[in-house]
């Protein structure tokens, strides 16, 4: 996946890196795929790290909104992790804190899921 890196941290939790930019486009799609496919697959905790994206725009935004979804709907949880600068001003500006959960970085969402504690 161009611009986008899995790794397994724990055999439960699951980290995705994405790198550039994220919009709309074909990468924004594979990217989309993957997540969605990892989730089909049994992924139920999940970490999207964006602390080294550098764009995103509203597709962007909307892909991590229907994954977020996606998630809940099986029954997992999934946290956005490390955004600052433009992606962060995107974030609030759409009030993403409302929409998922936030932090400030890796670790600290795989803290906060593995702790179990959905509204840190």
């Amino acid at each position: 996946m161009p611009g986008s890196r899995v790794r397994q941290v724990e055999p439960d939790l699951t980290v995705v890196e994405l790198t550039g930019h994220l919009n709309l486009g074909n990468e924004l799609m594979g990217v989309e795929h993957a997540v969605k496919r990892l989730i089909e697959e049994g992924a139920r905790k999940l970490v999207i790290d964006v602390t080294k994206l550098d764009y995103i725009d509203s597709a962007g935004i909307g892909m991590l909104v229907a994954c977020n979804g996606q998630m809940d709907r099986a029954g997992g949880k999934m946290r956005v992790a490390g955004a600052q600068g433009t992606v962060a001003r995107a974030f609030e500006v759409v009030h993403m804190d409302r929409i998922t959960s936030l932090d400030a970085d890796v670790d600290a969402a795989v803290t906060n899921l593995t702790a179990g504690t959905a509204g840190a």
